[in-house]
């Protein structure tokens, strides 16, 4: 489960921005993750949960936005979004494709409060 190794560097890159080192102020996590990057969003968020269980990361909420896979064709000069990964364009059947989006695993934002979060 490589989720757990992603979540692992999700929680490094939050302690390198936190204010004065304190977790407590971290509120939430955006990461986009594209439908065929290989992470399994619900196993990402478990994994998220369990290693700031008990730390001063309890409660950050992470949030999972994600993007579709979509070729651009250039034999029909068009955009499609792919569901099932081929590059080969929904549209025409071109091979001349490129991929615009879809495999990506990017942390984009990273909400901090000015005061520590309850934990309830």
């Amino acid at each position: 489960m490589h989720e757990l190794s992603i979540a692992h560097s999700i929680v490094d890159l939050i302690t390198q921005y936190v204010p004065d080192g304190k977790p407590g102020f971290v509120h939430s996590v955006k990461v986009r993750v594209g439908t065929q990057s290989g992470v399994v969003a619900d196993s990402l968020q478990f994994c998220f949960e369990a290693i700031t269980k008990e730390t001063g990361l309890d409660g950050t909420r992470l949030d999972i936005e994600s993007v579709p896979f979509v070729v651009w064709c250039d034999d029909c000069s068009r955009s499609s979004q792919n569901n099932d990964g081929t590059i080969l364009c929904p549209t025409c059947g071109g091979e001349k494709t490129r991929i615009v989006s879809g495999t990506e695993l990017q942390v984009v934002e990273l909400e901090v409060m000015d005061k520590p979060m309850e934990v309830t």
